[in-house]
């Protein structure tokens, strides 16, 4: 259910021509925030034209900002890649 919130919220915040939104909950077993549930260590990839013109550590408060909620509950950890579509372009 964490994983769809932050799929709706990413979505609707940044219409991302790329999504994708990774639990890696399995990968923190026994470390400190970890659900035997899972659902607390997320990877997201996003590629958006919201983020032209913004610098990476803008980009990253964006993000932080609009899943404060979820950042202060459920979610222990969230690690990024935010790019434009002519940066994720590049590295192709």
């Amino acid at each position: 259910m964490v994983r769809e919130t932050l799929i709706e919220k990413l979505t609707t915040a940044f219409a991302p021509s790329h999504l994708e939104v990774i639990d890696e909950s399995h990968l923190h077993a026994g470390h400190s925030g970890t659900r035997p549930e899972g659902e607390t260590h997320f990877r997201v990839k996003i590629t958006s034209e919201a983020f032209i013109g913004q610098p990476r550590l803008a980009r990253q408060r964006a993000v932080m900002n609009l899943l404060s909620e979820e950042l202060a509950g459920p979610v222990h950890a969230l690690a990024m890649k935010l790019k434009t579509p002519e940066e994720a372009g590049a590295d192709a």
